[in-house]
């Protein structure tokens, strides 16, 4: 499975060890395969240690050898049976989490100097996998997302489309014929989402009951996790995860607390949204009281939408029939004949795509009931990568029908214009311009 994540290590190791990587995501994202491929490719020799895995005495290493890494080197090289060469060489740290001791050691490794040092990790942040360490300034962090649109292509073995798809973004021109076998491609993305293991079940078989299955999985993994590390906060991060369908399937989608509990409080909750957001198993959207260039600063943390980080996953916790998505949804869902409003699985798929491409998420709402021009939903704001005047925030309006109406983007285009950049609307069509508004087919998401 290529992944664009390569070229960042890449780029990483031409700084010869100035820096130790920490590649975090969600558990099944591809953290392990990619890095040991990196370190088979671009390295004379490698060793692993996984801590899953690893024997007792390799962790009391990390306790009793800081002050002598000569011997803690020598026993990792007997140990695991590998020869490590001076800056040729790279020790991988896989699940560092479940060693926070050798997480701190980074800092001394690196200023030793002999090799490259890079970390895996899931719940990288979580209370109980930082408490007692000093995370190490010598560490550099990569965020490891889903597979996504182009990626997936790649893996379907189609290496043109998206520089084509790339050109006519940047050129501002519609796909014309192609568009309809780009959205084919984009559908099944979206249904069978980027989870690698859920992306080789469909590529070796093309079976829909196969990848429901692996995906399946994964979810149970989930489940566990949040089980065994939500440290207290079981039932609540477990009650929000199981409620994001419901929540995503209603018309403004923000999550409602009280459907999990009368009189809840978001104060009550935050730590189990962190959680969840901290995992990387959602993409926690926050609300934004003005669309102008400081959305961090106008956030408003008790308004928040939550997505799932994968809508292959979503799919199968929404579709849920017996223990399994039927056949019968997959096809419905492909061929785009599905007897339900998909706006939740086209947002979720667009929050996705912005989150993979570095977008921190935020939406725009107002419910006034006094005046009518000043009532909208702004379904993302994301901001220019480089800021050259106020009008920095490009409005988004996601559709997933070819019938829709743009009161909410028009009055925000009125009401906050010293203020916007371009103005999008994503939809299944191909791309226009129309009246200041670009509208791009929703493949192009991740171009913005």
């Amino acid at each position: 499975m290529k992944r664009k994540i390569y070229r960042q290590l890449q780029e990483w190791k031409a700084q010869n060890g100035k820096y130790a990587v920490l590649i975090e995501g969600a558990r099944r994202t591809g953290k392990s395969y990619i890095v040991e491929e990196f370190a088979r490719q671009e390295y004379e020799s490698y060793l692993l240690i996984d801590f899953n895995k690893a024997d007792k005495i390799v962790w009391e290493w990390f306790d009793n050898y800081l002050n002598d890494l000569d011997t803690l080197f020598m026993n990792l090289q007997v140990q695991y049976g590998v020869k490590l060469t001076l800056r040729k060489s790279v020790i991988i740290f896989d699940e560092v989490q479940l060693c926070p001791r050798a997480r701190s050691a980074i800092k001394y490794l690196v200023a030793d100097g002999r090799y490259d040092y890079i970390e895996t990790g899931s719940l990288i942040s979580i209370k109980k996998n930082v408490k007692d360490i000093v995370i190490p300034s010598e560490e550099m962090s990569l965020q490891m997302h889903p597979m996504d649109f182009e990626e997936f292509l790649w893996a379907m073995g189609d290496d043109m489309m998206m520089p084509f798809i790339r050109d006519c973004f940047e050129k501002r021109r519609p796909l014309g014929g192609l568009h309809r076998k780009a959205m084919d491609y984009f559908r099944t993305y979206m249904i069978v989402g980027g989870m690698p293991q859920a992306v080789q079940a469909f590529k070796d078989s093309k079976d829909f009951d196969q990848v429901d299955l692996t995906k399946r999985s994964i979810l149970n993994l989930y489940k566990s996790d949040i089980s065994k590390y939500a440290d207290g906060l079981e039932y609540k991060v477990k009650s929000i995860f199981e409620q994001i369908p419901a929540e995503l399937q209603k018309h403004e989608k923000k999550f409602r607390l009280a459907s999990l509990e009368e009189h809840a409080a978001y104060r009550d909750y935050d730590d189990a949204f962190f959680w969840l957001s901290d995992s990387k198993v959602a993409n926690i959207c926050y609300g934004s009281t003005a669309p102008n260039i400081g959305l961090r600063l106008n956030m408003e943390r008790n308004t928040l939408k939550c997505y799932m980080a994968d809508t292959g996953l979503l799919i199968s916790m929404a579709f849920d029939e017996k223990g399994r998505v039927p056949n019968e949804i997959y096809q419905k869902l492909l061929h785009n004949k599905l007897e339900i409003n998909e706006g939740m699985l086209v947002e979720n798929i667009v929050a996705q795509m912005l989150a993979a491409a570095g977008h921190n998420l935020y939406f725009y709402s107002n419910s006034s009931r006094e005046n009518a021009d000043e009532r909208m939903e702004i379904d993302f704001l994301i901001s220019k990568g480089k800021i050259t005047s106020r009008h920095n925030i490009s409005p988004i309006e996601v559709k997933s029908s070819t019938r829709y109406t743009l009161n909410s983007l028009r009055k925000c285009i009125a009401k906050f214009a010293a203020h916007l950049a371009t103005p999008y609307v994503l939809h299944g069509a191909d791309l226009q311009e129309k009246d200041d508004v670009v509208f791009l087919p929703l493949y192009m998401t991740g171009l913005l």
